[in-house]
């Protein structure tokens, strides 16, 4: 669980970045869950797009991704979703708070 600051450390951080991924209409499957996994443990944290098209609202989306991944939903901000989980590499820079 991530305190109010390291929430807004995160969230600073998650401006800057693009969105890796869209959830559409279709949802969200095994495949992209699989590959938001690969990506949290590349970069730590990624920013989601979640489409108007879409079966769910943002944060219905946001929490069951955050569910999925084993993450932290740092927050939801209009239509993107921010995540972030501690990478299990030995030989990377981590986030830090």
């Amino acid at each position: 669980m991530l305190t109010s600051k390291q929430r807004s450390n995160l969230k600073a951080l998650a401006a800057n970045l693009q969105p890796v991924a869209q959830v559409g209409k279709g949802g969200v499957n095994e495949n992209m869950v699989k590959s938001l996994s690969d990506a949290l443990e590349a970069r730590e944290l990624i920013k989601i797009s979640v489409l108007t098209n879409a079966e769910n609202e943002a944060k219905e989306t946001g929490a069951a991704l955050a569910e999925a991944l084993k993450a932290d939903c740092v927050a939801v901000i209009g239509r993107k979703v921010i995540l972030y989980r501690r990478s299990s590499r030995k030989d990377f820079e981590h986030v830090e708070f």
